[in-house]
């Protein structure tokens, strides 16, 4: 009989689990199978019970299988899905902070080089006011050295005159000494 026993466990499938049940862990059960007559028997024979040990099967990841199956795979499905969308959310986010932080920064480049830009324009501003400054003292200066001039070449005709003058009354005083024959009082101013 116990030759009986095994062939019809290795004929007889596993029953699935029920739906409503989850798999046990580590504890093992105990099924009563009713097989069914194997097909060199003769139908009139009388149906065999049997005890069967079952060991715990582990949860499937194929989507075969019955609808307990079928709900795990969709379950799954959907957390991958949830968790795609959570990733591409999160990606997004991400996109959006950086072209925010790239839009803020260039607009503080932006910001930078007009500021720059108006001080650079004010420096050649104050430049060129020096610079007509400097030209205008430079201008002043010249008429100044001018003026100088003009009134240095006035001093020498004036002294030139002046000598001429002297020349002249000295000569003309020699021509009266000569003429008289009387002698100068004072002989070149000293003695």
């Amino acid at each position: 009989m116990s030759e009986e026993v095994k062939k019809v466990e290795a004929e007889t499938p596993a029953p699935p689990p029920p739906a409503a049940e989850a798999p046990k862990a580590v504890s093992e059960e105990k099924a009563v199978a009713v097989a069914p007559p194997p097909p060199e028997e003769k139908p009139d024979e009388t149906k065999a019970l049997a005890v069967v040990e079952k060991a715990p099967e582990p949860a499937p990841k194929k989507i075969s299988g019955g609808s307990h199956d079928r709900d795990i795979a969709l379950a799954e499905v959907e957390k991958e899905k949830r968790l795609s969308f959570i990733k591409a959310w999160e990606d997004s986010e991400k996109t959006k902070a950086e072209n925010k932080a790239q839009k803020k920064l260039s607009s503080i480049v932006a910001w930078e080089n007009s500021k720059k830009a108006a001080l650079e324009a004010k420096l050649r501003k104050i430049e060129e006011q020096l610079e007509k400054k400097k030209a205008e003292y430079a201008e002043a200066m010249k008429n100044k050295v001018a003026l100088l001039h003009k009134e240095a070449e006035e001093k020498r005709a004036m002294v030139e005159a002046k000598r001429g003058e002297e020349v002249l009354k000295a000569e003309e005083m020699a021509a009266k000494y000569r003429a008289t024959g009387q002698t100068p009082k004072k002989f070149l101013g000293c003695f």
